[in-house]
């Protein structure tokens, strides 16, 4: 049935659905009208997140006025705001001022509903007679109102009185920005004299009313609390506009004595409080309702039996609610959060506050989404435990507060999607008690039906979109750690949440997580903050870990730890953390034995703990996964510079295949770079995925390369029984870290001696290049002394480094030209080169006697004369390479 302004009004029992019919009808066409003389496209697409105004007036007399208000709310934006939400703002408080905007008509000066004013009053009332008396006139308020007893700080006011004025943020929301404005004043004007401010004592008190109206977040449909939030929005503009016109006035002076000869502020506060104080009955009385109800339907508590299986009944009171979601999951969350509080740095923290994403999602109605990336380690759980507190801290501030319901998802059953939609549905019903009945209601009907909502995703997804569609109060939904969940959680979760979010206009939602490809995609369109390393933050981070954990130490001892700890944490709070459990648990408290601990630093156990539970869970503990990400971890903790994704897939594919892996085409088949990157995520620093040439691939951190060197020396199958017991852990290192460079020239031997790189010139006429080539030669060093591998593997390198063969020729060709430059770096005759003589340049002493002992010099591998030719071609590289650095060229 299609509405009409003249229907007749329906049967009581269809009443509500008439009326809510009836006024979609209504705001639809008014929209439209808007979209028209704006230029904002259909009324479909404003009206898809339409108002609710079963709260609001329907006589016709007030859509002029209303279009008005609207108008004036245009008008006004210092932050850009997108103009299709302001129209179409649907939550009580901004409908009720809309219409005592209307209500004013012109005698409302139209200047003051401007965004910027706020601004412009903020810094008008810091500047007022701040040089003759070297105090605002705000501040001197604050003060002569605190002499009066008047207890600003338990006010629920729309400012933070430890913040200058001038720094305090503008507003989008008009409605938020004139309550700000109207406190502002009223706190300056307070010194007018002493029974003027009492009434303004009485007023700040009276305006934490406003913030009640939505009656515990269930709508109830009366028009009284409606009607009277609209009263007192328009006195609170009332006085607005006339203090504002005072203002524009110069001299604190004049104003105060204006305020006194003038009864035009005073006779306002009054109307206010009379206002304000019959809002409050409403409220209280629709609320002592609502709870009744509750109470009387025993919504809150039942008498069931615990364990209904069993023949021995235990009774207890428990909320229905609470028992249905999973009581014990709040009370986990808050624990969690309070242990988070206790080792939070607030100063590595704050930087977070001051970045543009973060101030564009908390202000902006068009940013709905903020995520935070962060590798493991790097303290991003720390930093949303201090953005759920920010938030709330500065919800304190705002009329109406918001709320801020969060979850922490954990390696166990947390991060499952059901468990953190009941998680947010408890807090959520916490917060807004009210909703509990229709929680309530909603949850016998679906089981009635056979389903249990508590178990399904997807009935919990449901109850949410029709609750947060229809709230009016701003609501943050923080989720931490969504990494933590498995793939199919996390895929409903953010499918779920960008739905949420459309179709919500009061909700914001801030996620976290490690940087994985898989997640980073689905966070497409959303805001991103990286957590990257920082000097800074690492110092504030050990220095309040010193002081918690280490406060013991002596004054000579602990500067030392402070120091060391700094240099060496390189963004992960997690090694800072549990290298101070270690020092704890060793009672270390001497100057030089803690010196001589810090510089043979060992790897905490809790962290090699870590490192080997992430990589069974990254790997499925399954043994093909584990031998791929064991390849790649092996060659990263070896090599001395970033790798390439595409080169690090190449070289594990290389070093995991079979024998019959001798061409490039059947190599290529076996290299599945996103498998590999999502293996060992949790141990490389965060990378471009969408650049796979770039060297970024890196491992974490130090510790990450100790726990690969000397973890798996004696776990791995291969490595059994490998370490000496009478070796000292330095010779270990040692030992270790050979085999495993033994092992990566193994695979580049291998890449070597694949069949195209023997049969093909690498730079032909046409100046063909093979990107997967090795493109660099110093893989292993960062300066230009050799490596000291194994000897090994002796008759590949003859293979490779054959005299006169296409294979040397592309490799010293590939040598010359990193990344396959045209123009090379030096030169290099490779007909003049052998396997002898390339092992005296590039091998360790080690291989290249080896060499000398074992090889036959007279065979086709080498030159004639191997060793003169080596000898010489060593002396001319040795004196090409002195010039080079002299910048001169070398010739003969």
């Amino acid at each position: 049935m299609q509405p009409v302004s003249n229907q007749a009004e329906p049967a009581n029992k269809d009443w509500q659905a008439w009326r809510l019919a009836w006024t979609n009808h209504y705001w639809k066409a008014k929209a439209g009208t808007l979209a028209a003389n704006l230029g904002l496209g259909s009324p479909d697409a404003l009206t898809s997140a339409s108002p609710d105004p079963l709260n609001q007036s329907l006589e016709a007399s007030t859509v002029t006025a209303r279009d008005a208000a609207d108008q004036s709310l245009i008008n006004g934006s210092t932050l850009g705001v997108d103009l299709k939400a302001a129209l179409v703002s649907s939550d009580l408080w901004s409908a009720a001022y809309r219409e005592a905007v209307a209500s004013l008509g012109e005698n409302i000066d139209a200047a003051i509903l401007k965004g910027e004013n706020v601004a412009q009053v903020f810094k008008q009332l810091e500047r007022i007679d701040k040089e003759a008396n070297q105090e605002s006139v705000f501040l001197r308020g604050v003060r002569y109102l605190s002499s009066l007893q008047v207890p600003l700080e338990s006010f629920r006011l729309a400012l933070d009185l430890a913040i200058p004025l001038t720094s305090i943020e503008p507003t989008a929301a008009m409605v938020f920005g004139v309550v700000k404005g109207v406190t502002a004043i009223a706190i300056s004007f307070s010194t007018a004299n002493l029974e003027f401010a009492k009434q303004i004592g009485e007023m700040l008190e009276q305006l934490s009313y406003i913030d009640d109206c939505d009656t515990l977040g269930q709508r109830t449909g009366k028009t009284d609390i409606h009607q009277a939030l609209v009263l007192v929005y328009k006195k609170l503009l009332e006085f607005y506009n006339a203090a504002f016109d005072m203002l524009s006035r110069k001299g604190a002076k004049l104003v105060l004595k204006m305020v006194l000869e003038n009864d035009r502020l005073p006779n306002i506060v009054k109307d206010f409080s009379k206002h304000a104080d019959h809002l409050r009955k409403l409220v209280q009385k629709a609320t002592w309702e609502i709870v009744e109800d509750v109470k009387a339907m025993l919504y809150d508590q039942e008498r069931r039996p615990l364990h209904a299986m069993k023949t021995s009944w235990e009774y207890s009171d428990f909320s229905l609610v609470s028992r249905w979601l999973g009581v014990e999951k709040m009370s986990r969350q808050s624990q969690h959060h309070a242990y988070l509080q206790e080792i939070r740095v607030d100063q590595a923290c704050e930087f977070l506050l001051t970045d543009a994403k973060f101030a564009h999602w908390h202000q902006a109605p068009g940013f709905r989404h903020l995520v935070v990336l962060g590798d493991m380690g790097c303290g991003k759980t720390v930093a949303m435990a201090f953005l759920v507190d920010e938030l709330r801290r500065r919800s304190e501030h705002q009329l109406p507060q918001p709320r801020v319901c969060y979850h922490y998802c954990r390696n166990d059953e947390t991060g499952g999607a059901i468990y953190v939609f009941s998680a947010l549905i408890l807090s959520i019903l916490e917060q807004f008690p009210g909703l509990k009945r229709e929680f309530f209601e909603w949850y016998k009907q679906a089981a009635a039906c056979g389903t249990q909502p508590a178990a399904s995703f997807k009935k919990l997804e449901e109850w949410l979109q029709a609750t947060l569609k229809a709230l009016n109060r701003p609501l943050f939904l923080v989720i931490e750690g969504l990494d933590e969940s498995d793939r199919a959680s996390r895929s409903s979760l953010l499918k779920s949440l960008r739905n949420l979010s459309q179709n919500s206009p009061t909700l914001k939602i801030l996620l976290s997580s490690r940087p994985q490809e898989e997640m980073v995609e689905q966070l497409t369109g959303m805001a991103i903050i990286r957590l990257d390393s920082n000097a800074e933050r690492d110092g504030f981070i050990v220095e309040k870990t010193v002081e918690r954990q280490l406060f013991y130490l002596s004054d000579e001892v602990k500067p030392l730890v402070t120091e060391t700890l700094s240099r060496l944490a390189q963004g992960s709070a997690i090694w800072t953390k549990m290298t101070a459990n270690l020092i704890e648990i060793r009672g270390i408290r001497a100057l030089g034995p803690m010196r001589a601990f810090l510089k043979q630093l060992q790897q905490p156990r809790q962290l090699s703990e870590l490192y080997h539970d992430l990589f069974s869970r990254y790997t499925s503990n399954d043994a093909e996964n584990q031998r791929l990400a064991t390849t790649a971890l092996e060659i990263l903790a070896v090599t001395q510079r970033p790798l390439g994704i595409l080169e690090l897939a190449w070289a594990v594919a290389l070093g995991v295949a079979e024998e019959q892996a001798g061409t490039l085409d059947v190599l290529a088949k076996l290299v599945d770079h996103q498998r590999l990157l999502s293996l060992v995520q949790p141990f490389i620093a965060h990378v471009d995925f969408n650049d796979l040439g770039k060297r970024q691939v890196r491992l974490l951190h130090q510790s990450v390369k100790e726990f690969i060197i000397m973890g798996w020396a004696s776990d791995r199958p291969d490595q059994k029984g490998w370490a000496p017991a009478a070796a000292t852990e330095q010779a270990l290192v040692q030992q270790r870290t050979a085999v495993l460079e033994a092992g990566i020239l193994n695979i580049c031997i291998r890449y070597l001696l694949l069949d195209e790189v023997g049969h093909i010139h690498l730079f032909s006429r046409e100046q063909v290049a093979i990107e997967e080539l090795p493109q660099n030669p110093d893989v292993f060093c960062e300066n230009d002394e050799p490596s000291d591998y194994n000897p090994c593997c002796l008759g590949n390198i003859e293979r490779v480094c054959q005299a006169g063969s296409i294979r040397l020729h592309n490799w010293i060709t590939q040598n010359c030209r990193p990344d396959c430059a045209i123009k090379p770096r030096f030169d290099f005759d490779s007909s003049l080169y052998d396997a002898l003589s390339i092992t005296s340049l590039y091998g360790s002493e080690a291989m290249l006697l080896g060499m000398l002992e074992r090889s036959d010099f007279n065979g086709d591998s080498f030159l004639p004369n191997s060793a003169m030719g080596a000898a010489d071609q060593i002396l001319r590289w040795v004196l090409s390479k002195h010039a080079a650095k002299a910048g001169t060229r070398y010739s003969t």
